[in-house]
């Protein structure tokens, strides 16, 4: 509750300070008296965007401050969050404007931001202005004052969350049908596809070893005189020694004279070792050139597997084979996917379903309770209008059913209202005065006012 305001040098005001009592206060005045000033005044303490042109003139300086009793807000929670000092009861917002365009806001002596002032002042005081009246026609604030009265925070989370769970099941639904549709009319060129590479029998590394096949088979005839030749040198051929039977010579001369230098024992046996492995590179050498064929019939068949290779290459825009392998397995995984279609979207139809029961009984269930207390709103709302100058009032709120389950719930509220004896129910926003629906407001506030923590200010009239 507001407890005092304290204003200096604010647009008309040299310096105000006002004291508020439990109770209901108001404050008149002729037009232009300055009541306008001082909800202006309260709106910077509400982190409303300061305006260099509110201080008086001929002032450097402007300060508005206010002392609210909070004892029962609840709103420890948010000085905690905010690391601000709070006694449980009383709490000082002050705001100081210069005219060089500096703002400061402090929370009980303590710097404050203006999103700080915005998050706390929403939770402090309701401001009613003829521009609130306007919320009578918007379903959504009729709704919401039944939910006040229902108490029914706890059931509509259950809904909302039941409510989420239903639309992500018919998102998925909805997302696998036109996958499935678009892979069933993609699916037999997919298998045409797939059906060219596996024809390939791809597997990591074959393209580099069918390179290397066919460059082999090009220069077979080179090869195989080059092994041949190599062989020859070192074998020999006809009559001719070759380099085999000329380090066996050595060694047999370097073996004579063994008994007379000594260091020949060790150079024969390096010599022996040389002419064992020139023997065995000779015998590679033979068996390689044996195993090399000219072969144009295999010539002809790895050139083709190449050739369809790189014109697969070409036609899916990738430059190696384990592209083209990852390729040909998602070709497969959706040729799968579009088969067992049916068993996937049975199952997100059964998902989809059963969310959707879940929905309807918890929604079935907040139907009854905003039922329920659409009943007491009537009664509330007639009680408390009859005094206010509207003896033959009628009130009546309407649930209806919509044709589908809503974030909101399973129906939508409708305020109907006559404010004479034989008059006929109808929409309020359509047949409600001004004076009439400023008096529906001020009662809706006082009823919900029970039911929540309402931020008290006095009330004004500009």
């Amino acid at each position: 509750m507001l407890q005092s305001l304290y204003i200096k040098n604010y647009a008309l005001i040299d310096e105000l300070h006002l004291e508020l009592h439990r109770g209901f206060s108001v404050i008149t005045g002729e037009t232009g008296a300055g009541k306008s000033i001082l909800l202006g005044a309260i709106g910077l303490l509400l982190g409303q965007r300061a305006d260099v042109r509110s201080i008086k003139a001929g002032e450097k300086r402007c300060v508005i401050e206010a002392v609210f009793d909070l004892t029962g807000y609840g709103l420890d929670t948010f000085f905690e969050a905010n690391d601000l000092d709070f006694d449980g009861a009383s709490c000082i917002i002050r705001r100081e404007l210069t005219a060089t365009g500096k703002s400061r806001a402090f929370i009980n002596d303590t710097p404050a931001s203006v999103a700080q002032l915005r998050q706390l002042g929403s939770r402090l005081i309701d401001i009613h202005s003829q521009h609130q009246n306007l919320l009578l026609s918007q379903e959504d604030f009729q709704l919401s004052v039944v939910d006040i009265i229902a108490r029914s925070d706890e059931l509509r989370l259950q809904y909302s969350q039941a409510f989420k769970a239903y639309q992500n099941a018919l998102i998925a639904l909805r997302e696998a049908r036109e996958a499935a549709q678009r892979d069933h009319d993609e699916e037999d060129y997919l298998r045409f596809q797939l059906s060219q590479l596996d024809e390939l029998h791809l597997t990591p590394g074959k393209q580099a070893e069918m390179e290397q096949e066919v460059r082999q088979l090009e220069h077979a005839e080179e090869i195989r005189t080059a092994l041949w030749t190599a062989e020859s040198m070192l074998s020999g051929e006809g009559n001719s020694r070759g380099s085999i039977e000329q380090l066996r010579e050595c060694t047999r001369q370097l073996g004579a004279i063994a008994e007379l230098l000594p260091a020949a024992s060790s150079l024969e046996a390096r010599l022996e070792s040389c002419r064992i492995e020139l023997r065995d590179i000779a015998d590679e050498l033979s068996s390689e050139a044996e195993r090399i064929e000219v072969n144009p019939n295999r010539l002809q068949q790895v050139t083709e597997w190449l050739s369809s290779l790189y014109s697969l290459q070409q036609k899916h825009h990738t430059s190696t084979e384990d592209e083209l392998i990852r390729l040909t397995e998602d070709f497969r995984r959706r040729i799968q996917v579009s088969e067992n279609s049916e068993e996937t979207l049975l199952r997100l139809e059964n998902e989809a379903e059963q969310t959707q029961k879940e929905v309807l009984a918890v929604g079935e269930r907040l139907t009854a309770l905003r039922t329920k207390a659409a009943c007491e709103v009537e009664q509330q709302m007639t009680l408390r209008l009859q005094p206010l100058g509207l003896p033959n009032v009628k009130f009546q709120v309407c649930i209806h059913p919509l044709p589908k389950p809503e974030a909101s719930g399973l129906d939508k509220v409708e305020f109907l209202f006559s404010a004479n004896k034989n008059g006929r129910l109808e929409p309020i926003a359509s047949v409600a005065s001004g004076g009439e629906i400023a008096r529906v407001m001020l009662s809706l506030k006082a009823m919900i006012s029970a039911s929540v923590s309402l931020p008290k200010c006095p009330s004004s009239k500009a």
